[in-house]
């Protein structure tokens, strides 16, 4: 028997990935609810044979596309996967048990995502990642829970007294690059889209900050995370994120420099 749970997702020419999310949860969703921004590679039939119900629409950033899937979902708890991060056996039984308790004055859950890389999870870079991603809809109708920060950095928020989040045993499995060369690639126009929205939102970038942040970035990973344990490929997760930081705060500060010394459209 299913659960009262939607799925929500969002979806670009993402079949390959989005695949292998909605295997890891088959049959344990009575809803499945995509967004999908302009899908041409099969993404759109796959979700037709799973049943999803799929909205079609402009891509409108990482927050509100996202809270557009979570406030279309029907069913009494949701569920919200990126099209990359499959569950793993031990997450799906827990959310199974957890749903299935409903606990009086629990409102969400928080899993811990977890980068899967060469047929093995890295275990300690970017660890732990602990993300709330289940809620309950009643909450989002409420207006208490809902998709906040900036793009292309996104979150799931739940507010303090919408009631106690948990943590959930079991691994989110994130295949978010086959490769670090891919990453690095994604992360230069994550980077700009980062930079873009801090720009709008009136930070300025520094000399100080790139300078800074770089290997700021790769001490966290490497050491503060223990990165090093999970061998070459820990300290490459070190490099990329000091390239994000390199790449987000050389455009930030473009950006500031474009604006001229009396600010915009100077």
């Amino acid at each position: 028997m299913t659960l009262p749970l939607s799925i929500a997702t969002v979806c670009r020419n993402n079949r390959q990935s989005l695949e292998r999310v909605l295997d890891s949860v088959a049959g344990l969703a009575g809803e499945i609810v995509a967004v999908d921004s302009g899908s041409t590679d099969g993404t759109l039939d796959l979700l037709a044979s799973r049943g999803a119900r799929v909205i079609e629409t402009e891509w409108k950033g990482h927050v509100a596309t996202k809270q557009m899937a979570l406030e279309a979902c029907t069913q009494e708890w949701i569920l919200h996967l990126d099209s990359d991060e499959p569950v793993e056996p031990d997450l799906a039984r827990s959310i199974g048990a957890f749903i299935e308790r409903c606990e009086p004055g629990v409102s969400g859950a928080r899993v811990n995502r977890k980068i899967w890389y060469r047929g093995r999870f890295l275990e300690h870079a970017w660890q732990p990642e602990w993300r709330l991603r289940l809620v309950r809809r009643e909450h989002v109708v409420s207006g208490l829970a809902r998709w906040a920060g900036a793009d292309p950095h996104d979150r799931l928020e739940l507010d303090p007294g919408a009631g106690r989040v948990v943590n959930l045993p079991g691994t989110l499995r994130h295949e978010s690059f086959l490769t670090f060369a891919e990453h690095l690639g994604k992360q230069l126009a994550l980077s700009r889209i980062a930079a873009e929205s801090l720009h709008r939102a009136g930070e300025r970038g520094s000399l100080m900050r790139l300078i800074g942040s770089p290997p700021g970035a790769m001490f966290k990973q490497v050491v503060l995370k223990q990165g090093w344990r999970d061998g070459v490929p820990g300290w490459l997760a070190g490099g990329t994120a000091a390239a994000g930081a390199l790449m987000k705060h050389i455009i930030l500060l473009e950006l500031g420099e474009q604006d001229g010394p009396h600010g915009p459209g100077a």
